[in-house]
């Protein structure tokens, strides 16, 4: 039997794109008679607070669906700034390397990225191990980091760049998450193999029954409401002022935004609604994952946005699949790659101008006032990626890329 160990500092019980993901494949390789070890961090993300269960532990052995999944301790802290969030990273790549080398020897390691400095543990654990590394590329850092102005010191970025080239020169097999990321690094590294693996859905998902809760009532609205949702990451790269502006807008008393997640940005969005008096825009915590679709089912529509930069053109937002999915148009801010798939080709939903909060009224006053057409690009969105974005038939073709 081939042995896997994935390596990620992400992983449920934590909820977001890449936990979801991530275990989707380690239950994916298991079922095609892999034997799947995953190494993760406590959880912790996104309130850099470690989950009830897993505090005053350094490690923990648990099973998640059949999967060994081996926690190793992470320092967390609830402050901010570069120097503590290098204290996060850089502290979790020492404990899983230790928890690497106590497991059994595995013929493949597959490390997730971000962050980039992970890749340091997986080409040492791999070398020491004879392991083959495969190297996953969700975003790219350290260029994300640059161009979104989080980190500026350019020896920081300058020996970041070198790291990351070092890691994919170490690699036996590197995959990106979207076409512009193996576009980047394809040019810069032709020697090197890079594969696509795109996000996806379960199908099981698409058939589940799902928990059901009543948002609506518990949140005030009423059935004749017109509510927007955006759930995720509250952070840099999103843009979600756009939303607020965007509400200030509209007179429609009847067009709510729920904003449904926590991070770094959403203290300072909070106090912006509390100032402007937008009476309209609503946040809730962030949920477990087992409400996400009911909340999803409640919405009229599912808003899509990043910040207007070159680097996001490349880009395919993770959470834009489960609304689709559930039969939800999308209202897309995100030019490039993802508006040419699911706007374009897919007709999945309706495109506004990054960080254009006047187009993104238009486009919900659009959707508000058309019912059918509302309907209609739900529909076709759910079509689209059952037939396009199926994880089955991803992860199939990976499979066959690094056997």
């Amino acid at each position: 039997m081939k042995r896997i160990a994935l390596l990620t500092q992400y992983y449920p019980p934590e909820t977001g794109a890449p936990q979801n993901r991530l275990h989707s494949l380690a239950r994916f390789l298991q079922s095609r008679g892999f034997s799947v070890e995953v190494v993760t961090a406590l959880p912790n993300y996104p309130k850099n607070k470690i989950f009830e269960g897993y505090r005053a532990k350094f490690s923990v052995k648990e099973d998640i669906d059949g999967i060994s999944v081996h926690r190793c301790w992470i320092f967390v802290t609830g402050r901010t700034g570069i120097v503590v969030r290098l204290l996060n990273y850089f502290s979790f790549t020492i404990t899983s390397l230790f928890k690497l080398l106590q497991l059994p020897r595995t013929d493949w390691i597959l490390c997730e990225s971000p962050p980039l400095f992970l890749g340091m543990t997986a080409v040492v654990a791999a070398r020491i191990k004879g392991s083959k590394l495969i190297f996953n590329v969700s975003d790219l850092w350290p260029e994300s980091a640059e161009k979104l102005g989080i980190v500026t010191n350019k020896f920081l970025l300058r020996a970041a760049y070198k790291l990351e080239a070092w890691i994919y020169r170490n690699a036996y097999l590197v995959s990106g998450q979207t076409k512009g990321i193996v576009r980047s690094i394809s040019s810069r590294f032709p020697e090197k193999k890079v594969v696509w693996v795109p996000n996806g859905i379960d199908q099981n998902f698409l058939h589940a029954e799902h928990q059901r809760r009543d948002w609506r009532m518990e949140l005030g609205f009423s059935p004749a409401d017109f509510v927007l949702l955006y759930a995720g990451i509250i952070g840099h790269a999103q843009g979600l002022e756009v939303l607020l502006n965007a509400s200030a807008r509209l007179s429609d008393a009847s067009i709510k935004f729920l904003i449904v997640g926590d991070g770094p940005e959403k203290h300072r969005l909070e106090q912006l609604v509390n100032e402007r008096g937008l009476r309209n825009v609503h946040f809730v915590p962030n949920l477990e994952r087992k409400w996400i679709p009911s909340l999803i089912q409640a919405c009229d529509a599912y808003v899509v946005p990043l910040r207007k930069l070159d680097l996001f053109k490349g880009a395919i937002p993770s959470k834009l699949f489960e609304p689709l999915a559930l039969s939800k148009p999308i209202l897309l801010g995100v030019d490039g790659e993802a508006r040419e798939l699911f706007i374009e080709e897919g007709k999945c939903g309706l495109y506004f101008e990054p960080e254009n909060d006047a187009d993104l009224a238009r486009k919900i006053i659009t959707l508000r006032n058309n019912p059918d057409l509302t309907e209609r690009l739900g529909v076709q969105g759910r079509a689209y990626i059952t037939e396009n974005f199926d994880r089955a038939g991803i992860y199939e073709r990976f499979l066959e890329s690094f056997r």
